[in-house]
């Protein structure tokens, strides 16, 4: 079992940054490929930055040079930069650990996913 906790969510105004964590615990002995997702209200979940088997980033077209996925593993703690927001970008982040590693390209597809986090909440104001 793996539990995933976030945190660094918050409120800022158009063009501001935020940094995300999540940060690990568990088994976390074994290989995961992590990512981050969001949900917005009365939108489907969206797969944004996640890493691949091979340890290199797959990003999603809406967050593509703005967002920056990374990874700290003597910390067991993963990363979201998230710089130039918009009020698009609103909605509750999540970070998730898939256990195959088989997610390669986009679109992400949260289903693949074994372990999720509660989430943390990001609100871009105009």
């Amino acid at each position: 079992q793996v539990r995933l906790v976030e945190s660094g969510g918050g409120s800022v105004q158009t063009g501001g940054s935020l940094k995300l964590s999540c940060e690990a615990s568990g088994n976390t002995y074994r290989k995961f490929c992590m990512g981050w997702f969001r949900h917005a209200p009365g939108k489907k979940r969206e797969g944004l930055a996640v890493e691949r088997r091979d340890g290199s980033p797959l990003y999603a077209d809406s967050v593509k040079g703005r967002f920056t996925i990374s990874k700290d593993n003597a910390k067991n703690t993963l990363y979201l930069q998230m710089n130039s927001l918009k009020p698009e970008d609103t909605a509750m982040y999540y970070c998730a650990a898939e256990i195959r590693c088989v997610v390669s390209a986009t679109p992400i597809s949260e289903y693949d996913y074994n372990y999720w986090g509660q989430g943390t909440q990001v609100t871009v104001s105009s």
